[in-house]
């Protein structure tokens, strides 16, 4: 059993929260002016660019308040097409998203950054605080990340703070969920009730988590459902809200994409769109459960595996130019980094973290991830498309702990964003596309939640037909 921690006030040491390459790092001037930008400026600008979009409309929706989704992260890709057409194309939305670790600060005062930031904007005004009610942090990956919003929470509220590791299927007898909501063993062997929680629980968080608590958990649970970590519902929920965007010449830009795609179905579907695609598992993360397949022993390799779930999502593959996959959308091809003193360019994806505030979504944290091998102009038949096109940082070693490969982490600061390939306007049109992604989600989330505050089962079975899925929603 892993033991909790306390967590006192005015403990908080920088080196223990973030990568030291970010702490050492001084933000990028272009960066630290897009993160302060006001909401005025940003849509005047966007709006100006795309004159077809109305600044009220825009307005109305970076003004939107969450009711579920208070700590969302993109992942974009800075694409292009054969007429030069450069657009952010979501990936996929993450609902326990890293990224406070890689962010330089925003100034020489700001000693705990976006830790602090969301706890006191997000968090905090969600419950009515006293002292002497129960704060926790209740993770299962990210250590650094998670004891930092333990340490800026405690600082915050002036009181001890819990950290429990609550990881799935293991011994977790320190920690219970009643009706009455989230209970945990104390410093003195006692149940104690758990007022505020804030989760980053990244496996499987629906079999340890309600969904109805009494217990304020940030993010609840839903979110997870609705698409914060279900690949399957977050591009449904995209495709919902695109219809209710389309009046207002918005959109949620993601590559083509179906969806309850059964095992044996997906060579047809990788067929329909050139033979080039990428299957996911819609309900992994950290890099887990997505196969790029540009060739055949790569579809032949994946057919042999054996999956835990019944369905799967087939997307686009974002490639170079010549070997993207094709679709009614036209072709997406990686505008990549600067080519290096070799020639090289590599693919690469941004995420950008945003959170709730009383004005709306703001951005939060930004960071960039490369792949390890560099962009090919033509490929054989033995390529290794991940390796080309993977950018995810996480990886897990034998004992079952994660670490990451920062060798190709790419960060928001002077030299390294120089080589990135983007400008102001990238980065606002991904604060945008993060912004519209989350609003999805969250409304999502919101039709799934009954007038008793439980999972309308039979809507979500409609949605997601997967019983492993269903049989896993933890329900008390």
């Amino acid at each position: 059993m892993r033991n909790t921690e306390l967590i006192h006030p005015n403990t908080f040491e920088p080196q223990n929260h973030w990568y030291e390459k970010a702490l050492n790092a001084t933000i990028h001037p272009m960066v630290s002016h897009f993160m302060n930008l006001s909401r005025r400026q940003i849509v005047n600008r966007y709006c100006h660019l795309n004159p077809m979009v109305s600044p009220q409309d825009l307005d109305d929706l970076l003004s939107y308040r969450p009711k579920y989704y208070h700590l969302s992260g993109a992942d974009l890709l800075h694409v292009t097409t054969e007429s030069g057409n450069r657009r952010m194309v979501v990936i996929e939305n993450n609902s326990c998203p890293s990224g406070q670790k890689s962010m330089p600060l925003l100034n020489e005062y700001e000693e705990q950054g976006g830790y602090k930031r969301f706890i006191e904007s997000s968090v905090l005004p969600l419950v009515r605080w006293k002292p002497g009610k129960t704060a926790a942090v209740i993770y299962d990956k990210n250590y650094m990340e998670a004891s930092g919003y333990a340490h800026a929470m405690a600082d915050l509220i002036q009181q001890k703070v819990y950290m429990v590791p609550f990881y799935n299927e293991e011994d977790n007898t320190h920690i219970k969920v009643l009706d009455s909501g989230v209970h945990i063993l104390n410093e003195h062997n006692e149940w104690i009730f758990v007022d505020l929680a804030f989760r980053y629980l990244t496996q499987k968080p629906w079999n340890r988590l309600p969904i109805k608590s009494k217990t304020t958990i940030v993010n609840p649970t839903v979110v997870c459902l609705a698409g914060g970590r279900n690949k399957m519902m977050a591009s449904k929920a995209y495709s919902f809200f695109n219809a209710e965007l389309n009046e207002k010449n918005l959109s949620i830009l993601t590559p083509k994409t179906i969806w309850d795609v059964r095992k044996n179905e997906i060579p047809l579907w990788i067929d329909q769109l050139g033979g080039k695609a990428v299957v996911k598992n819609p309900y992994s993360n950290a890099g887990q459960g997505v196969y790029t397949i540009v060739n055949k022993q790569e579809l032949d390799d994946f057919m042999a595996m054996d999956f835990h779930y019944d369905k799967f999502i087939v997307q686009a593959l974002i490639g170079n130019y010549g070997w993207s996959s094709t679709s009614n959308q036209g072709t997406f091809y990686h505008v990549g980094t600067i080519p290096n003193s070799s020639g090289n360019s590599y693919a690469l994806d941004f995420r950008m973290m945003i959170h709730s505030t009383r004005d709306g979504y703001k951005p939060l944290s930004i960071y960039s991830r490369r792949s390890e091998k560099p962009l090919e102009s033509t490929l054989n038949d033995n390529t290794n498309s991940w390796k080309i096109l993977g950018t995810n940082l996480s990886y897990k070693n034998q004992d079952g702990s994660w670490k990451s490969d920062t060798s190709r982490l790419l960060l928001m600061e002077r030299k390294s964003f120089n080589n990135l390939g983007i400008g102001l306007d990238n980065l606002v049109e991904g604060y945008i596309q993060t912004v519209l992604s989350s609003i999805a989600i969250d409304k999502m989330a919101i039709q799934l939640i009954g007038t008793k505050g439980l999972l309308r089962k039979k809507l979500f079975a409609s949605l997601n037909e997967d019983p492993v899925l269903i049989h896993e929603i933890l329900t008390l």
